[in-house]
């Protein structure tokens, strides 16, 4: 039996992640912003749904099962057998969506077991696309929604970025930050110098996106977040040459029973 790379579900994922941006910048233009909540008071759009709706059916052909924030989940039990499984955030950063800033994202990524092996985000406002594989490395491309498939991967940057920024960068999260965060930002600080350190403030899995294509060097997340919303990043932070740990500096995993993700730090 021939061995399954990874690299070969990067054209699907892209595709879908393509089609689930302009599902969703429809929803922005039209600004029907009808908001609901979820049991864990987590908000839900329109384009939440519709953006879901548009990747499982692009890549349901492929034989994978998923797991997608805003569908109905397996039981655990049904799916800790799963091999490779897509884990989908069709739209993450839905407050900045719902607030019109920029900073979110369309995230599909590839698992296999319990590790990201592909990952895809998409920037719908900019364009910008990322993506990568254990087996292929990790990539940007601008305007990915002007070009072809070929050209997507022709005119794709390889990742990390050659940035010479001088100070050290953080990034940190825009809807969740809190008290431990800030007190992990300040110790930095005192370590390094205030004026050698820069903090960044961003939404959604932008963040990952700036430490793999190194225009920041480093990401703590004291804060809860899920699965979904790690996945297609940590796939291309490790694509790229990141180290993505817990805080205690193990392994993060996926499917577990709950889905939530520890404290972790990308870093690199």
């Amino acid at each position: 039996m021939e061995k399954f790379e990874p690299k070969s579900m990067l054209k699907p994922a892209i595709r879908a992640a393509l089609e689930a941006g302009e599902a969703i910048m429809k929803v922005h233009r039209s600004r029907d912003l009808e908001v609901e909540y979820k049991e864990d008071d987590s908000p839900v759009t329109l384009a939440d749904k519709e953006a879901s709706k548009v990747i499982i059916e692009m890549l349901s052909p492929y034989g994978f099962p998923f797991l997608s924030e805003e569908e109905k989940f397996p039981p655990y039990e049904e799916r800790e057998k799963w091999d490779y499984f897509w884990m989908i955030d069709p739209l993450d950063g839905t407050k900045e969506f719902i607030r019109n800033g920029d900073d979110f994202t369309v995230n599909i990524a590839l698992i296999d077991k319990n590790r990201p092996v592909l990952g895809v985000i998409y920037v719908p406002v900019s364009g910008y696309l990322y993506f990568g594989s254990i087996d292929k490395g990790a990539y940007r491309t601008a305007n990915a929604d002007t070009l072809s498939f070929e050209q997507i991967f022709a005119k794709g940057v390889q990742l990390p970025l050659e940035d010479e920024h001088e100070k050290f960068t953080m990034v940190g999260s825009m809807s969740h930050m809190n008290e431990e965060t800030r007190a992990y930002f300040d110790k930095l600080m005192t370590e390094k110098g205030k004026e050698n350190v820069d903090v960044i403030i961003r939404g959604s899995s932008l963040k990952m996106c700036m430490v793999a294509e190194g225009t920041a060097d480093c990401y703590p997340r004291l804060s809860n977040i899920m699965e979904w919303d790690t996945a297609a990043g940590h796939a291309i932070c490790e694509a790229s040459g990141c180290e993505v740990t817990q805080w205690n500096g193990t392994p993060m995993v996926y499917n577990k029973e709950d889905f939530y993700q520890p404290w972790f730090r990308v870093s690199r």
